[in-house]
């Protein structure tokens, strides 16, 4: 006997209420997932390798400066001056940077410090501190000068 009435298989309401929910669980963890993501890529794939191209043009900048110091302390005369002027680029990746001439790690030395941040580069001096006190700072902004007086400053 046949009965009146369409009876297909209908899905409760439950079933679609949990469907939903699991739909919307799903979508919450995948987004938490993509946020962390874009988190770690902007350290992992863009700060670091710009980080190790900063180190290497800091260590370049560091050995000329080192090396334009030393080159002043070859021809230093034994009394009168010598001055020169050297270029050093403005900026590394978009950013200005310091470079300074200080104390190194043993009393005799010195060395060149190249630094932005926590990104730093030592250059020895090329051990001409133990005969001459090296001292100054900089920047990479406009022309820099190397100045040797005899007498001292």
């Amino acid at each position: 006997m046949m009965k009146s009435g369409y009876r297909g298989n209908h899905l409760s309401d439950e079933s679609a209420v949990a469907n939903m929910i699991e739909y919307l669980m799903i979508t919450g963890v995948i987004m938490v997932l993509l946020i962390v993501m874009l988190l770690l890529i902007n350290t992992n794939i863009m700060e670091d390798p710009a980080n190790r191209l900063v180190y290497v043009a800091f260590t370049d900048i560091g050995n000329g400066v080192s090396t334009r110091i030393v080159d002043v302390y070859s021809i230093a005369p034994v009394t009168g001056s010598v001055v020169t002027k050297f270029d050093i680029p403005d900026e590394i990746v978009g950013k200005d940077y310091f470079v300074e001439i200080g104390p190194g790690a043993n009393l005799a030395d010195q060395e060149v410090v190249v630094s932005r941040g926590y990104v730093e580069s030592h250059i020895a001096l090329a051990g001409i501190g133990a005969s001459k006190a090296v001292a100054g700072n900089t920047t990479g902004r406009g022309v820099n000068v190397i100045r040797y007086e005899s007498g001292g400053f």
